[in-house]
């Protein structure tokens, strides 16, 4: 046997080298291709193991389609007699990976599979054994890859999201009691088009397929899902607290899970039958599982304030956009078998309305568990229940929430301690300080409840430098971006970089979001 002829490519002709090229693997034609040498034979040394489990699967798979024939086309049974992957593993010519704005990473491998499978179906038709072999598979599949969410449980995203870029391309030989009918004419082209358009039909992008990996709501942070309405109407027969005189009675409303600081209404000054209607908003992010705690205290002028009562309300008692009327008897606290709860504390009347985001109505259609006992229902409510009619309306209130990701190549003349600092309706908000960084990563959400869509409005965000030591010149700008949230409002979202202003080179990472309700 003569060795091969080895030439250079220059010396070829046109019709040569038109051949050679769709060998060439990805990387040699396209730079954002990269050589994954390491994982092929990472895959080789795995081969043996994994074909064993890719025939598992194959065979439970296989085996519930299988049985939906049997009974037809006078099918008694269909079953695999041998299922062997072969000894050649597949191979990945190059791999791409993108990097976008949103939290995920994406890659898209060429694969290509000449394998030496042998693989044998057994049909019995009519009490006749039929044998179906299926050798010598080529596949050459260039899918796309998403790994999203990125969570901070391992392995650190949530799912695996398949879709196919291009129609694969299938070949296989077909032996039927030992006959190779691929060689029909006619026969073999049906086949691969019908397998083609079928894969493409399902997996063909933008169509996917999607893997779940973990559990996203146990790993990831809730969003919010909704604005809680609180009016605290009035008070009734409150606790004496103080000895000489009455008591100066005020409401601390906190929800559970949210971590912000508790709000307040205004002291009512020496009376145990306080009038308030006053009104306050809270985000819910789990309204299965959240409660609103209310607490009365009795202010005073010097020292701690003296708690009156207190009562918990669980946000699963509340029908999505009802109005429901709460008359709570206060306790001392949350332990039933203190015998100290027995003593009367007074009545606080609160309202309460739980109006879910449009995009997650869907979820609370149902409502959730009935009301406890203490609940008068209104037929009458101040916010309005009907959809519109007109679903591209922009009016009504919503949640502007502002994400700051991160920043990239922002540097200071004298120091690198980045914070950013976000301006909104008079609203000062910031991330916290980063040390010794040019590429600071926050991920820092801050909430804003609206009553109308901020149309023509601007987000201010700079982000700033600050000295940890002793130093004159404590603080620097490290560039600014104003954005206009008019594309928000109509889009529902953006997710952008932006170049700094007054920066050379430093960009900011920042994912807005409006939503209606």
């Amino acid at each position: 046997m003569q060795d091969p002829v080895c030439r250079p490519v220059y010396d070829l002709d046109e019709y040569a080298l038109l051949d050679l090229l769709p060998e060439i693997p990805p990387w040699v034609k396209n730079p954002n291709y990269h050589r994954v040498d390491w994982l092929n034979k990472f895959i080789a040394d795995l081969w043996p193991y994994l074909e064993k489990e890719i025939a598992g699967t194959i065979r439970s798979v296989a085996q519930p389609i299988f049985d939906e024939y049997i009974g037809k086309f006078q099918i008694e049974s269909i079953e695999f007699e041998r299922i062997d992957m072969g000894t050649l593993p597949p191979i990945l010519n190059g791999l791409e990976v993108f990097e976008t704005n949103d939290n995920e990473l994406i890659m898209e491998p060429s694969i290509k599979w000449a394998g030496n499978p042998n693989i044998i179906l057994v049909l019995k038709v009519l009490s006749l054994r039929i044998t179906v072999q299926l050798v010598d598979i080529q596949v050459f599949l260039a899918p796309r890859i998403a790994f999203k969410p990125l969570v901070p449980s391992f392995p650190c995203f949530a799912n695996i999201v398949v879709s196919l870029m291009e129609k694969p391309h299938v070949d296989f030989g077909m032996k039927i009691l030992g006959a190779d009918i691929m060689s029909i004419p006619g026969l073999y082209r049906f086949v691969q088009e019908t397998i083609k358009k079928q894969v493409a039909s399902l997996y063909l992008w933008p169509r996917t397929l999607e893997i779940p990996i973990l559990d996203v709501s146990t790993v990831a942070v809730n969003k919010p899902v909704g604005i809680l309405h609180v009016n605290v109407v009035h008070a009734v027969k409150l606790l004496k607290k103080d000895i000489i005189g009455s008591s100066d009675p005020y409401v601390k409303l906190s929800l559970t899970g949210d971590g912000l600081p508790a709000k307040k209404t205004t002291i009512k000054k020496k009376n145990l039958n306080p009038e308030w209607n006053e009104k306050f908003k809270f985000l819910v992010k789990d309204p299965k599982t959240q409660l609103l705690q209310l607490q009365v205290f009795d202010w005073d002028k010097v020292g701690g304030h003296d708690r009156i009562g207190m009562q918990l309300v669980p946000l699963k008692q509340l029908t999505p956009h009802e109005l429901q009327e709460f008359k709570l008897d206060l306790l001392k606290d949350t332990n039933i078998s203190n015998c100290t709860n027995k003593k009367q504390r007074g009545q606080l009347v609160v309202e309460l309305t739980f109006v879910p985001f449009k995009e997650d109505i869907s979820r609370f259609s149902g409502g959730f568990s009935g009301p406890i006992d203490s609940v008068h229902r209104r037929n009458e409510s101040g916010i309005d229940m009907s959809m519109s009619s007109d679903e591209g309306t922009l009016g009504g209130a919503g949640l502007l929430s502002v994400i700051i990701q991160g920043a990239e190549n922002v540097e200071g003349k004298s120091h690198n301690n980045p914070y950013a600092i976000l301006l909104f309706r008079g609203e000062h908000k910031k991330t916290h300080m980063l040390r010794k960084t040019r590429d600071p990563r926050w991920s820092e959400e801050f909430p804003f409840m609206l009553d109308e869509p901020p149309l023509s409005e601007k987000v201010h965000i700079e982000v700033v430098s600050k000295r940890t030591g002793i130093s004159f010149r404590r603080k620097e700008s490290l560039g600014y971006v104003e954005i206009n949230l008019r594309d928000v409002v109509h889009n529902g979202r953006i997710n952008h970089k932006y170049h700094l202003i007054n920066s050379k080179n430093g960009v900011i990472h920042v994912e807005i979001s409006w939503k209606i309700i």
